[in-house]
């Protein structure tokens, strides 16, 4: 886990997944091994890896998945700049899971474990996805429970747990040929240790207000969260389609945040596609964070991680896909290509950087910026 906490990343938020889930329907996937590269680079972060997913049928009612997945990452951030020295670490994650077609249901379970150097986390999920009057409305409800172990590289004393709970919601109604909406509701609950045992937050030094201190953030040991997201899709006539969505969060930290995100897909010929899209999303600061707190343990809370301030941020994105239906390869149905690429431009309004060059007083630091790129390559085969 290191100094950059990826378990609150604003980037990749959880209502994408139910969002995909709650247009698959009552039919089981095609068997199928989809492999991918990623690579995230932006913010003095490095995240690469590859992931590689094999779904197989059994008989008519029963599907079988296990992914493996990689990210090795090199860390020059402003949070490790600031109070450490750069890092590489890797983490590991693996998922085994079973789907069950009965009717017009689906009942899906899955485990898995994720786990680096300094942090493990298990989680168990069960969900259920059901189709009524004649397939024009799906209902999909999904609970998971996950087991976190976290440690700190150089102190072997040290070991905290921690529980988490998310509870979904997905309602998909077809409203005409050409067109769908869908609600998703998300509560998570989580208990334990929540902080980063790396992350430190600063304060004015007491014998020199020119001056700062560090000492380490201290966060409270419960977190309710709230999500609503309303999307929709609509399918044009020239083989393009429209998506568009809005989601709110918020949490009892004192966290709001909203995300508006629209895209286009356009179909090139019988076997190219072409997608865009863009996303905004921002968010107000925790109730306990502060960039510089007055003086030493000032508060019972303490948070000065940049992703429990305010800001806000924009991420542009393009991607080409190619296809060959009964491809000329022996037992291979579908053969699909794909290049998807992410632009993400974020501007931090309360966060400052103290790695910048130049006299500054404290909190008179330049507000804090970044830029990033996330690329993902993919091959998929349907058998």
């Amino acid at each position: 886990m290191a100094v950059t906490d990826r378990r609150f990343s604003p980037v990749l938020p959880g209502w994408l997944l139910l969002l995909t889930t709650g247009l698959q329907g009552a039919t089981l996937p095609e068997d199928k091994v989809d492999a991918f590269y990623h690579r995230y680079e932006g913010g003095g972060m490095t995240i690469d890896g590859p992931s590689v997913l094999v779904r197989k049928g059994v008989g008519n009612q029963v599907s079988f998945t296990g992914q493996y997945y990689v990210d090795s990452v090199s860390a020059a951030s402003v949070d490790v700049m600031a109070t450490a020295s750069p890092y590489t670490e890797e983490r590991r994650e693996y998922t085994l899971g079973a789907d069950y077609l009965e009717g017009n249901s689906i009942i899906s379970f899955s485990y898995t474990n994720s786990s680096e150097n300094d942090y493990e986390a298990n989680t168990l999920f069960l969900g259920v996805t059901q189709e009524f009057f004649g397939n024009m409305t799906t209902l999909s409800i999904g609970y998971a429970r996950g087991w976190d172990t976290v440690r700190e590289v150089g102190n072997d004393t040290f070991e905290e747990e921690a529980d988490r709970q998310n509870y979904q919601l997905g309602l998909t109604q077809v409203l005409t040929p050409n067109s769908l909406v869908g609600l998703d509701l998300e509560v998570i609950t989580d208990e334990g240790f929540l902080e980063n045992p790396y992350r430190q937050n600063r304060y004015i030094d007491p014998s020199d207000p020119t001056n700062y201190l560090y000492q380490p953030e201290r966060y409270p040991d419960t977190r309710t969260s709230v999500s609503a997201a309303l999307r929709g899709r609509y399918y044009l006539p020239w083989r393009a389609s429209l998506r568009g969505g809005y989601r709110y969060f918020t949490d009892d930290w004192g966290i709001d945040a909203h995300t508006v995100e629209l895209g286009y897909v356009q179909g090139l010929g019988p076997d190219w596609t072409l997608e865009g899209g863009i996303r905004y999303y921002t968010q107000d600061q925790a109730d306990f964070y502060s960039d510089l707190y007055a003086y030493g343990n000032s508060r019972t809370h303490l948070a000065r991680d940049k992703e429990m301030s305010t800001f806000s941020g924009l991420t542009f994105s393009a991607g080409v896909e190619y296809q060959w239906e009964r491809a000329a390869i022996p037992g291979i149905d579908r053969l699909q290509v794909g290049l998807l690429v992410d632009y993400l431009d974020f501007d931090y309004d309360n966060f400052r950087d103290v790695t910048a060059s130049g006299d500054y007083l404290p909190g008179e630091e330049p507000l804090y910026g970044f830029d990033a790129w996330v690329t993902r390559a993919s091959i998929l085969f349907e058998y």
